[in-house]
């Protein structure tokens, strides 16, 4: 009998040992990080993370949204329903790409500040020929689709600032010399002695390889001293460091792109891309190469992109199979930019400065047989 009383309170003893062990080991976790429940393999699951909320954008797709928002590299894919805040040039400036240039040092370009929206326009009749004898009178412009009148107008013997665009990437490795003849080509026969021409490198990063000159044979040593096509192809920041470059220039800027429009690295996408370019009053050119007969050799996506920075922005785009054809580009290219009318648009001092874009629409009023091509719209200033 007093074996067993003895006995009693040690059991009593390991059984509050046991309770006080419990409640320790489950309060550790709320004052420890490290008392997290072990998996199956006895490693600690971390806690989750909860994601952040993602606030749809507003606007319409053809509208990028301001650049500070996103993260270039990660931003999803924009869907045809979504709706996002358009940009304006200002914005554009926070997400510009970076660019080497052949003896310059990094630095800020100055803007203009000014309420001219330069309308530059191309008239054809209906088999294609350039139309030269059309009057201001002759002209109705809508904005908005709203009249509103046109302040200057002039023929096309103003000069102009191009800056041409070589792709020096390796996805036009097996096209390598037809570009190149395309590039010596239009630099020989479209840039008159008033004019202006840069030369852009498109490769991994911008490179402005040679600055503004009308000395065309700089220009063209310049073309031929390209070296092996190699790297990828940063054509969209390529295209809008070319918008960026020109924008100052008191001129017509034009920019005329000898590529497939392949694009594989850049940081800017195509909305936003476009979006420079017109905020920039740049027309777009482009004289599309590697055009194999087989849709499976072909950039069909990159090919309608050029086709859409032409068409939003007054320009064209060129698909020459051969050395002819090659010719016949330029030649219709120098001809499009000797005749064009220059027509001039001062909004209303009535009208908001909120940095949206405003929609154009050229017409001869006289004579609706006749097609006009010319941009889509511009960027209100902003403020």
């Amino acid at each position: 009998m007093k074996k067993a009383r003895a006995r009693g309170p040690v059991v009593v003893v390991v059984v509050v040992c046991a309770l006080l062990s419990a409640v320790a080991a489950a309060s550790a976790p709320a004052q420890s990080g490290r008392g997290r429940v072990p998996n199956a393999q006895g490693k600690a699951t971390p806690t989750p993370t909860p994601a952040a909320a993602v606030t749809p954008h507003k606007g319409p797709i053809a509208e990028p949204p301001r650049p500070e928002r996103l993260d270039p590299k990660g931003t999803p894919r924009l869907r045809a329903d979504d709706k996002i805040e358009p940009p304006t040039p200002d914005d554009f400036k926070k997400s510009a790409p970076k660019q080497k240039t052949a003896g310059d040092d990094d630095e800020e370009v100055v803007r203009i500040s000014s309420n001219l929206v330069p309308v530059p326009a191309s008239v054809l009749d209906a088999q294609g020929r350039i139309v030269t004898d059309l009057r201001l009178e002759d002209f109705e412009l809508l904005v908005d689709g709203r009249v509103r009148p046109v302040g200057d107008f002039s023929h096309a013997e103003t000069p102009v600032s191009i800056a041409l665009l070589f792709d020096n990437s390796s996805s036009l490795n097996a096209t390598r010399e037809f570009e190149r003849k395309a590039g010596i080509e239009f630099l020989k026969s479209v840039v008159r002695k008033v004019d202006r021409a840069a030369v852009y490198s498109v490769s991994t990063t911008p490179e402005l390889a040679h600055p503004l000159t009308n000395d065309v044979r700089a220009l063209v040593r310049t073309v031929e001293g390209f070296g092996r096509a190699e790297g990828a192809t940063a054509l969209f920041d390529t295209i809008a460091a070319a918008a960026d470059y020109l924008q100052p220039q008191k001129t017509r800027k034009v920019i005329v792109i000898v590529s497939d429009g392949t694009d594989t690295v850049s940081d800017l996408d195509f909305d936003q891309t476009l979006a420079r370019v017109l905020a920039d009053d740049c027309q777009v050119y482009a004289v599309q190469t590697g055009n194999s007969q087989s849709a499976n050799l072909r950039d069909l996506a990159g090919e309608r992109r050029l086709q859409e920075f032409a068409a939003q922005t007054g320009g064209e785009v060129f698909i020459p199979h051969s050395n002819e054809e090659l010719s016949a580009a330029f030649n219709q290219i120098a001809a499009d930019l000797s005749q064009q009318y220059v027509l001039s648009y001062y909004p209303d001092s009535t009208e908001p400065r909120d940095g949206r874009f405003r929609s154009f629409t050229l017409n001869v009023k006289t004579r609706p047989n006749l097609r006009v091509r010319t941009r889509k719209g511009y960027y209100a200033p902003k403020g």
